[in-house]
């Protein structure tokens, strides 16, 4: 029983340990030139929604976004973060269509890529990512594909929020 318990607190600590990174600095355009400083959200949860514009779970997470500004207010900080194949026309068009209002940033793909840990071994991108950032600045959950649930952003901002 006792290893039982020492093997489920050491993989608790584990598990911990990997959404507990320091969330990397960054500096980023949104669609109409302003630079966006993830600095200047400290003491903030912050969301980095990271999309494709033709990606329709990317979509549906916008949408579920839109519930988690009205539920938290100033209390939560989303900011959406977009690379190519997306350009500033497509992505214009998806932020008008869908009446985005949180920042939309545009990154040449060093952002992303630091958060989700590409490296040649680990090249592929998948779409939506929730990167949920405390008020510290560390990584507490990264929400991956069909993770992007409204209950499961909920859940994982009241976490970070402890």
């Amino acid at each position: 029983m006792k290893k039982l318990i020492l093997t489920l607190l050491v993989a608790s600590v584990a598990m911990q340990a990997q959404f507990s990174r320091r969330a990397p600095g960054f500096s980023l355009p949104d669609i109409t030139g302003k630079q966006f400083d993830l600095a200047d959200y400290r003491g903030k949860i912050v969301l980095l929604d990271i999309i494709q514009t033709t990606c329709p779970r990317c979509i549906e997470l916008t949408k579920s976004l839109d519930q988690v500004k009205a539920k938290y207010g100033d209390r939560v900080q989303v900011l959406t973060v977009v690379t190519l194949p997306d350009t500033l026309p497509k992505v214009q068009a998806f932020a008008s269509q869908y009446k985005v209002t949180n920042p939309i940033l545009l990154d040449c793909g060093q952002m992303i890529g630091s958060y989700l840990n590409v490296t040649p071994k680990n090249p592929a991108v998948h779409f939506p990512h929730l990167i949920v950032i405390d008020k510290n600045g560390l990584i507490r959950r990264d929400l991956a594909e069909d993770a992007t649930t409204l209950p499961n952003i909920l859940g994982a901002i009241e976490a970070a929020a402890k």
